[in-house]
């Protein structure tokens, strides 16, 4: 019905002539109105009997299915709206025969399905102990387990530096922030938590934002609608924020295949160097723990006249010698001993145009930020709604997280036992035919291959076993490559490690899950049994991990915090 009706209006030679204010006068008229006329209209006239058989062949409406919403939203609304301005419902009935959408009813069959599908999610009453981390109670204080799929990667919410500073500020200061920053919320915590993330990534100037997907939502959305002919590369493995933000910015984009340099460079070849470009992609991608090749992107960034959008929110705290992420990682040795940009020094890490990351993971507490040039960083200030209009973070959570990224800055001790870690759950799982993605991140994807088994696996570990790993499906990952994510933190050590590879081998018995040796025979499949596989390693090597404290530099620089008023070298708020 309602491709007939807008075929109808888009060969109606009066509709196409005449302006939506036209049409509300005829509408409002006493001689007919806007039905009356269009009855008359060899083209809406049928449309309009068309659509009142419909009406008249059912006493009620259907319940609203997946299928039948699109046309039962249009069928209820009128067919003659206009590109730029709709008619109000006061100017046209088509009949007493109408019914309010069915929006309960949709809602009620859209849940059905997922639930049928096994996609529904399901949330566990997980109740982290800061004091006995990984450890948590379920609703029953007594009822313990061990939490292994966390993004609190390094244990930093329970870290003492951290809590006492959180504390200390929220005696002071108060539990909130008072407004947005413009209004109430900008105070000496956010510049200091600014220069100290700026300082982290070595750029001119970050912005804080609540959390990392406002962030990138906001940042890549004002890209496109701020900047005439902008063309978006993004990764097909994307996160949902950035999607989201690709999307919202209206740009002309064009997904290449992951971490494919090729597929990205033959896409940007298509466009004059002239064109404003701009690559979004991430270091680490959290559900495959696979890890991009950030060098060679920012060469084709530089060879095409493009920026370079970097998330590093699942890297920042546990990649490089301070913790600033896989950028700062690629040149581990340098940024080791010198402890600041030398000029004479181009790392990855200052060739990137803008890095994303979060407060809310590796560093335990919660919001999100962006890095970049000073002028950047102050245009997204001065124009993103998502960073206007949004309530500060509270004092306490601002200055909590400066804590939190002073302490990783100078200390290598928890990165190198969270690798040490992963390294031994992964090998021992992989020992016994336990099908874990192989990456170079600290990422433990174990491939289950469903919905439905890899809910039960999930309960079984729960329930059975007193291990908490949630199941990852479909939208997170692809429909036939469910897992579950199991993240080794520095308090995973091989006691509570063998307690989980002990469990997870019971698990996969108990359902008769597919293993290595199955997946072999069937092909393989993202990565596990795919023969002549070349062998991935670790991005963290064995020298580094052999590391301690005492080699990090001493002289890691104080950030320049600048005063209050201005945020590390933007204008003034």
């Amino acid at each position: 019905m309602e491709s007939l009706t807008r075929a109808s209006m888009a060969v109606c030679p009066f509709v196409k002539a005449s302006s939506a204010q036209t049409l509300r006068q005829i509408s409002r008229s006493s001689s007919g109105g806007l039905a009356s006329q269009a009855r008359q209209c060899p083209f809406m006239g049928a449309a309009m009997r068309a659509q009142e058989r419909n009406y008249s062949s059912a006493t009620r409406p259907a319940r609203a299915t997946a299928s039948t919403a699109a046309t039962s939203s249009a069928t209820a609304s009128s067919p003659y709206a206009f590109k730029g301005e709709d008619l109000t419902a006061s100017d046209i009935s088509l009949g007493s025969n109408e019914s309010a959408f069915d929006f309960h009813g949709y809602m009620a069959d859209e849940l059905h399905r997922k639930r049928e599908d096994k996609s529904y999610r399901f949330f566990n009453n997980i109740n982290r102990l800061a004091q006995d981390f990984p450890k948590a109670h379920r609703s029953n204080e007594e009822d313990r387990v061990t939490v292994w799929c966390s993004n609190d990667y390094l244990g930093m919410g329970k870290n003492t530096n951290t809590l006492n500073e959180m504390k200390r500020v929220l005696e002071v200061y108060g539990s909130g922030a008072g407004g947005t920053r413009n209004i109430a919320g900008h105070n000496v915590h956010a510049i200091k938590l600014e220069s100290e993330l700026a300082a982290l990534h070595k750029h001119e100037a970050a912005l804080v934002f609540s959390s990392c997907f406002v962030c990138n939502d906001a940042v890549l959305s004002l890209f496109g609608q701020k900047i005439k002919d902008l063309v978006i590369f993004s990764d097909v493995l994307n996160h949902a924020s950035m999607i989201q933000g690709i999307k919202n910015s209206r740009a002309k984009k064009h997904i290449f295949k992951h971490n494919d340099l090729a597929d990205l460079e033959a896409k940007l070849a298509q466009y004059p160097k002239s064109t404003p470009k701009l690559i979004a992609f991430e270091s680490v991608y959290s559900m495959c723990g696979s890890i991009a090749p950030i060098e060679a992107i920012c060469d084709l960034a530089e060879k095409y006249g493009a920026l370079t959008f970097l998330d590093e929110v699942h890297a920042v705290g546990m990649y490089g010698p301070h913790g600033a992420g896989v950028a700062e990682h690629l040149n581990f040795e340098a940024h080791l001993k010198s402890g600041i940009e030398h000029p004479d020094i181009k790392t990855v890490m200052s060739r990137v145009d803008m890095v994303t990351g979060t407060l809310g993971k590796a560093f335990g507490t919660v919001g999100g930020y962006i890095t970049g040039k000073a002028s950047m960083i102050d245009w997204f200030r001065s124009y993103a709604p998502g960073f206007i209009f949004t309530t500060s973070l509270p004092p306490a959570i601002m200055a909590g997280s400066s804590a939190s990224i002073r302490y990783q800055r100078a200390t290598l001790q928890d990165r190198i036992a969270q690798q040490k870690n992963t390294r031994y759950v992964k090998n021992n799982l992989n020992a016994i035919g336990i099908p874990v993605m192989p990456n170079p991140a600290h990422i433990v994807p174990v491939l289950i291959g469903n919905a439905a088994d890899a809910k039960k696996a999930s309960d079984l570990l729960l329930n059975k076993h007193d291990i908490y790993v949630q199941a990852i499906n479909f939208p997170t990952v692809p429909i036939g490559e469910e897992r579950l994510r199991i993240t080794p933190t520095p308090g995973h050590g091989p006691e509570l490690s063998n307690q989980l590879i002990e469990a997870v081998d019971s698990v996969f018995n108990e359902l008769n899950l597919s293993r290595i040796s199955d997946w072999e025979r069937n092909g393989g499949l993202c990565g596990v049994g795919e023969r002549d596989a070349a062998p991935i390693e670790h991005i963290w090597t064995d020298a580094q991990l052999a590391l301690s404290d005492s080699d990090l530099n001493p002289n890691v620089f104080d950030p320049v915090v600048a005063p209050i008023g201005v945020s590390s070298g933007v204008s003034s708020y």
